[in-house]
């Protein structure tokens, strides 16, 4: 089993920025892909960035693209993201995830939450206007 846990969420003011964490824990064998994902009450989960696990490549969503900076630090088992230029429309829990790769696929990313296997419980990130 892996565990994740996510940490850097808090409410900012609209063009303020946060860099949210999440730490990997337990059965981490190899480095998996990750993902950051977020959902806003009312509405459906959305993906938000992705990072290989190898961490040469990278996928954003339009709505945060050239804001938000997805990275990783596979010696700390931490993933990142960071959140610049923070709009309204950001308000949500983010949640990070993790799915475990086989050697073949270390360059490849992942933007649907099906394609994971593990998840963290959730950092809210409220933007006020």
């Amino acid at each position: 089993q892996v565990q994740l846990v996510e940490s850097g969420g808090g409410l900012v003011q609209a063009g303020g920025s946060l860099r949210l964490s999440c730490v990997a824990s337990g059965r981490t064998i190899s480095n998996p892909a990750m993902g950051w994902f977020r959902q806003a009450p009312g509405k459906e989960r959305e993906f938000v960035a992705a990072i290989s696990g190898s961490g040469s490549n990278t996928r954003y969503a339009d709505s945060v693209k050239g804001r938000f900076t997805i990275s990783r630090d596979n010696a700390k088992n931490t993933v990142y993201l960071q959140m610049n230029t923070l709009e309204a429309e950001d308000t949500a829990v983010y949640s990070c995830a993790s799915r475990t790769v086989p050697y073949f696929q270390r360059n490849n990313y992942f933007d649907t939450p099906a394609s994971y296997n593990y998840w963290g419980q959730g950092t809210q990130v409220t933007v006020s206007s």
